[in-house]
């Protein structure tokens, strides 16, 4: 699903969702429209905030840790925190010039690789024995102007509001764990 040729180590935002495998509810459960997280949700979350830590060219923006899933916006290259530059991206805008390695340090990969080896670890920690934490890959949506950006924040905010109304997702009763 990535845009063929673009440079995911450019700065820019990202909005990226990593799905539990299999789906499992591992994270928490959602109560009256609220995220009650589990301690691998709070584990989660902890990694996610932890991310400007390890890559400092890096800020977060909006973020929620799902039952089975986390969405949250990351920002390439920002000059310092709080400052984010929304500008309209074309695929063309950040294409590389050779065939560098798509996980090189400081890529959109790099760090979503980076975030998901650590909450696996400390969750497998947690368990007391390995175990598979996540679905291969991820999603992400390069933000292309500032439209983009508050459609993309509302639906983070809503998700957990949302979240028995889509079909996609389970029940309490029927969610994997």
């Amino acid at each position: 699903m990535r845009l063929r040729g673009y440079d995911y180590a450019a700065a820019g935002l990202y909005f990226v969702t990593v799905c539990a495998y299999d789906r499992a509810c591992l994270f928490g459960e959602v109560v009256d429209g609220q995220v009650q997280l589990t301690d691998a949700g709070r584990i989660l979350e902890t990694c996610w905030r932890a991310i400007p830590d390890h890559c400092p060219h890096t800020t977060l923006d909006s973020w929620v840790v799902m039952p089975n899933h986390v969405h949250g916006i990351i920002v390439l290259g920002a000059t310092h925190a709080g400052t984010i530059h929304v500008r309209a991206l074309h695929a063309g805008t950040h294409v590389r010039a050779t065939h560098a390695s798509p996980l090189r340090a400081g890529s959109l990969g790099a760090i979503v690789g980076s975030f998901k080896s650590a909450v696996t670890r400390r969750i497998n920690a947690l368990r007391g024995g390995g175990g598979t934490v996540w679905q291969r890959n991820y999603h992400e949506h390069v933000i292309r102007n500032e439209r983009d950006l508050r459609r993309i924040r509302r639906y983070i905010a809503d998700n957990p509001v949302r979240w028995s109304l889509d079909r996609e997702n389970p029940t309490p009763s029927t969610c994997p764990t």
